[in-house]
Order: structure tokens, then sequence, then C-alpha cells
């Protein structure tokens, strides 16, 4: 027959269990092996014992056990102290909260272990130099400096959505980093505003950002009746306008992803309007076309744009307006004279001809090839001065 006490013990197991979401059973093994470990401390106890606790009426029972040569336990005798009741008493409470600590830990570790590219939303509780914490509920977030965006300002008490990168078990509990900086924060935000990405209908197929500043993400439809860009965007652009101020105030670039990768590079340039892509797959580099005046554009402010375009699709890309194609390609036309630079005794640099003749001096080269670019007949063709300044080429020697 179950005793007031022990009702009571049970009673309290029950509620514990039940308030911490820990299963019965877990606590019972926990101090189990309490009560073992403090039996094993007492004068007299057996080499190798067991302690049982019975979950229907509280019981406790200590079991001295003989082993074989293969530790299987082949006897099993009492030997429950008489004042074991005190000693369970007294540390039950002790394990138990130890127990219970731990089972809490692990049991938040496992919430968000395994959630890593996910995205959460804390309460600002603290922020310095090193780092800032965010309040998720039942565990705390670490936002590095390194993964703060620059200038963002982070208030106390504010709400704030962040991605996470890293879930670590520590001796204190879960570890969880977090990031504002991470491209995926931004692909997490686009599945939170439009329900054709969450469906799959509309992938993110590549995605660059430069944090605080700017985002280019490409798009794809796997429905041809869904425009990609379109959902993404929203009605008066009401998606993207949530994200940009999550973001607060970074600029979202999107566009229609392509597996033509010429397509593609002329796609992740806009706003610029691009003429002309040709690509070099050996140096993976692509060579840009643009109009003289979308050559700003292109380009973007300190670089910004053709950084953005090469990150989104993975080739080094070289922009040039219509003008310095023309002047390279003139450039390479022209026929060089074969010679080289010499240094003559007195210290001045001449041009010899390989075939031969007079030298030229360079300040004689510089004149001679400035008026021969400025006289030009009717009709086009080079002047006789020019044509003698043609043969002679600028620094270095041979013919390019």
């Amino acid at each position: 027959m179950k005793s007031e006490s022990t009702i009571d013990f049970l009673d309290a197991l029950q509620q514990i269990a039940k308030d911490k979401g820990i299963s019965v059973d877990t606590l019972l093994d926990a101090l189990a092996n309490a009560l073992l470990a403090a039996y094993k401390r007492m004068p007299g106890s057996e080499e190798f014992a067991s302690v049982t606790i019975d979950p229907d009426t509280g019981d406790i029972r200590v079991y001295g056990q003989e082993l074989d040569d293969d530790d299987n336990v082949i006897r099993e005798w009492d030997v429950t102290p008489k004042d074991f009741g005190r000693i369970a008493a007294q540390t039950a409470k002790q394990v138990m909260n130890q127990r219970i600590r731990e089972a809490e830990r692990d049991l938040k570790y496992e919430e968000y272990a395994g959630r890593e590219g996910d995205i959460v939303t804390g309460i600002i509780q603290q922020s310095d130099n090193r780092y800032t914490l965010l309040d998720l509920g039942k565990v705390e977030a670490l936002l590095p400096q390194a993964e703060q965006v620059p200038y963002e300002r982070y208030e106390h008490g504010a709400r704030l959505k962040a991605y996470i990168v890293e879930v670590r078990k520590t001796a204190k509990g879960p570890q969880i980093v977090v990031s504002r900086t991470h491209p995926g924060l931004i692909k997490r935000l686009f599945e939170l505003e439009v329900p054709e990405i969450s469906s799959g209908v509309v992938e993110i197929k590549a995605a660059a950002r430069e944090p605080g500043h700017r985002t280019k993400i490409a798009v794809w439809s796997n429905d041809s009746n869904v425009d990609p860009v379109g959902a993404c965007v929203g009605a008066r652009g009401a998606r993207v306008r949530m994200v940009t101020n999550e973001l607060r105030g970074e600029k979202v670039d999107i566009v229609p992803f392509s597996d033509d990768p010429r397509e593609f590079v002329m796609r992740a340039l806009q706003p610029a309007k691009v003429k002309e892509v040709h690509l070099d797959d050996l140096t993976g580099t692509a060579t840009v076309v643009v109009n003289d005046f979308q050559l700003s554009l292109a380009i973007g402010k300190e670089g910004q744009n053709a950084r953005l375009a090469a990150r989104l699709t993975g080739w080094r890309i070289d922009i040039k307006s219509e003008t310095q194609i023309a002047d390279e390609k003139a450039f390479a036309d022209q026929e060089w004279a074969e010679g080289e630079w010499v240094e003559t005794d007195s210290g001045e640099m001449v041009w010899q001809p390989a075939e031969g003749g007079e030298a030229v001096s360079a300040e004689a080269w510089s004149l001679s090839a400035d008026d021969g670019a400025q006289e030009r007949e009717p009709d086009g063709t080079a002047t006789p001065d020019e044509t003698v300044a043609s043969e002679v080429p600028g620094d270095g020697g041979g013919a390019p």
C-alpha cells in the first residue's frame, strides 16, 4: 500500500515531468543512478549493486549482484539499508534538480539542432562591441559582430529576424549563432513573404549580397503561367517591400534566372541594358559591351552592380563601352614596325628600327605621332606624316 509520503513523492515527480516536458522514466532513471552512487559511498556496500524504483508504489530497493566472467548477473539479493529512505530523501532533491537542468538543456538543443539555415525572430536583450544577444523564448541566440550589418543599430527590446548559421552544444546548454549578413537570410525572408517560393513553384536559384547596401537574387518558375519576378515583387511591390523593410532599407534587385550564361549575365547587370556578352570559358571571363551612356550604370556605384552580378552568375565580368571596344580594335589593326627602345650614351631613349636606319628620339616620335593623329585627308586616309609615325610603335619591342 502506498504511504502518504510515497504518494506525495510520485505526484511531485509527475508534476515536474509535466512542467519541464521530461518523461517520468527519465527522472526515475536519474534518481536511481544518484541513489546507487549514494549507496556505494556507504560502509560495507556491495561491490556490484543496482537500485530499482517502482513507478507505481514509489518503493526503492537496493540489490547486491553477483556477476559471471561476461558481466552477466547470475544472482541478486536485497541489501537495502534500514535508513536508506532518509538517504534517498536527501539525495533526491539535489539530483533531481541537476538532472532536470541537464534534461532541459538537452531538450533545448534537440529543438534547435539541425535548424542551421532556418530563420528565427528574437527580442534584442543586450548589445556591445563584441556581440548582440537575442531572446528566442526558451534560449538566447548570439549575434557576433562579424555577422552584424555595418551601421545597423540594435536597440534593446526591438524585434529582429536572424538566420541560424550554427548550433553548438555546450555544458550550459545550446549556443545558437545567428547572422544578419548571410545571403540565406534573404532567401528565408522571401519564403515568408512569397507563397509561391514556400510551395516550390518559384525558386531562388542564386543570391549575392553586400549587407546593408544591395542584394541581387535570380529567380526561376517551375510553372510557365507564373512570373517569378512578379511573384516576388508582389502587387505594387508589397512583397519585396516587406523584405526591404526587415533589412532596414537594403535594396533588392530581382532578376529572372537563365540557363544560358550569356543571357544570365545580361539579366544580372540590370538595370543596365547590355548589347553583347562574349564568354571565355578558359578564364571564366564574360566581356560585356554596353552603350557609352550605360557604362556607369552597368558598373554601378564603386563597382557594386558589376561585383554583385559576378557573384550571382559565377563569371568574372569585364564591362566595356562601345567606344572602348572600337579603340581597342583600331589599336589591334595597326601594323607596327619591329624594333626596340635603346638607351644612348647620353642616357636618351631612342627607337632603333630592326631593319636599320636612323634612330628616332622619344620626343620626335611623340610629336610626329600626335601630328599624324590630327592630320587626316577628307577621305579618312592617313597623311604622309602619320604614315611615317605609324611605323614607330609605343613603348616595348616587337610587333604586338
